[in-house]
């Protein structure tokens, strides 16, 4: 999924590379992403039963799969898909217009709470996280920021891998991949679910992370 998240407002440079490098991959997103991204839909089902969330945010939509999914899996959420890209929102307008009102878009990177005062009950960042370079901690604290007294945070993402490589390569496509995002949102979070899964035999590792604000 695709956003810009930097600590102190986003650089130009960086913001006008993720909207280049969408505006070419949009198109072929989801033709070629699905055997990198794993977990998408097992994050969901490992959601506690008693949540049933009101309200749902997803940050870095992308193409809005995942949100598609949220709203088969909470049926009277109501749901929102926030991206930075212009060209994945697009693709994601068409995937959820059936949808109608339950769903609202919005274009913008995450550096403000979308509901500050109200929050939401489920904020979901799938595969969103790694490609917030600079920005990904202040993402997370905006996330907590966002989160109903009742909310939960649930992440999905790469984790590491260990070929340099590997990484090298990923970073070409925006995407880090150095450990860094379990301990930060361990230190931020009670964990519900915390889990480092091996993707093709082990050439990277992939997370699961499900957490309340600590009381």
């Amino acid at each position: 999924m695709s956003a810009v998240s930097p600590a102190a407002g986003p650089p130009r440079a960086a913001t006008a590379a993720v909207e280049r490098y969408y505006r070419l991959h949009a198109r072929i997103y989801d033709a070629t992403r699905w055997s990198f991204l794993f977990g998408r839909r097992e994050i969901l089902l490992a959601l506690p039963a008693e949540l049933r969330p009101d309200s749902v945010l997803e940050v870095g939509c992308g193409t809005g799969t995942s949100l598609a999914a949220l709203a088969r899996r909470f049926p009277t959420a109501r749901i929102t898909g926030l991206d930075a890209s212009a060209d994945m929102l697009s693709r994601a307008r068409r995937r959820t217009a059936r949808l109608g009102e339950r769903v609202r878009l919005v274009h913008r990177p995450y550096l403000a709470p979308e509901a500050p005062g109200e929050g939401f009950d489920l904020i979901l960042c799938s595969y969103a996280l790694s490609m917030f370079n600079p920005g990904w901690e202040a993402a997370l604290d905006v996330a907590l920021k966002d989160l109903s007294p009742r909310g939960m945070l649930a992440v999905v993402d790469f984790e590491d891998s260990p070929l340099g490589a590997f990484r090298r390569w990923m970073g070409v496509n925006h995407v880090r991949m150095e450990g860094h995002l379990p301990p930060a949102l361990r230190q931020r979070l009670r964990p519900s679910l915390d889990r480092s899964l091996p993707a093709y035999g082990g050439l990277w590792s992939y997370l699961m992370f499900i957490g309340r604000r600590p009381a």
